[in-house]
């Protein structure tokens, strides 16, 4: 599973260095925005960790607001594409986070984690790093797939099940790619979070509609904007060390 992943987002990287941040209404028009309300305004000296970078977005609204942020992610593609961005306003490592993160204990002030941990089957080795890494106090801010819109968009027999899912993105440089990434019911999101850090706020993103007359996003709200005033398809859950 993980070298299928790693394949899709070799691929992947292009799309994500020169589109997504233009072209995405699931990312600019709604996750993004739910998002940046739960970071600080303010991040002069506090450090960051982007924990699953891709192409850097959060790393550059943490550099914006004053944080010294490292970005981490599993794809050597997707680190590159970050250090593009960059240079060396951010540190940008290729890392895995099942794996032990390479990084001294209360490290980090705030971590963000951007629509990656569902490509990780067990979270616990993960959320045992994050809170060794954390700072007391030090905040995790994470979004992932809505296990509501896993169980009723793929259809699934059973919703308790923690299962494997694949489906196909069609992007502009890559062409059909298919990405496969893991569904879990929403207690155990909740209960590994908090076997591990205190939950202070789970978030339900509503659509940015300031962004509906953009002309980069006015064929996505077209398609998807009635669709998800009323069905969630990403989850964001604050919590604190």
């Amino acid at each position: 599973m993980k070298d299928k992943i790693l394949n899709a987002y070799a691929r992947l990287a292009k799309d994500y260095e020169l589109h997504v941040d233009t072209s995405s209404g699931h990312n600019a028009c709604y996750e993004r925005p739910a998002m940046m309300k739960l970071l600080p305004g303010e991040m002069d000296g506090l450090t960051a960790l982007d924990a699953g970078s891709a192409a850097g977005w959060y790393t550059e609204q943490m550099i914006r607001r004053g944080a010294r942020v490292t970005a981490v992610d599993m794809s050597p593609e997707m680190a590159e594409a970050c250090k593009r961005r960059f240079g060396d306003a951010a540190e940008v490592l290729v890392c895995d986070l099942s794996e032990p993160l390479p990084f001294g204990e209360e490290t980090f002030d705030v971590i963000v984690s951007s629509l990656t941990l569902h490509y990780i089957s067990s979270w616990g080795p993960v959320f045992r790093e994050f809170r060794r890494v954390l700072k007391p106090g030090g905040r995790l801010i994470f979004s992932v797939n809505h296990p509501f819109m896993d169980f009723t968009h793929f259809d699934r027999p059973d919703y308790f099940k923690h299962e494997p899912l694949s489906e196909t993105w069609n992007k502009k440089e890559s062409g059909p790619v298919e990405v496969s990434f893991y569904r879990r019911p929403l207690h155990e999101i909740i209960n590994t979070v908090t076997g591990y850090l205190t939950l202070e706020q789970l978030v339900e993103p509503q659509l940015e509609e300031s962004m509906q007359e953009h002309p980069n996003f006015r064929d996505w709200f077209a398609r998807w904007g009635e669709h998800l005033k009323k069905h969630p398809h990403f989850l964001i859950v604050q919590s604190r060390k």
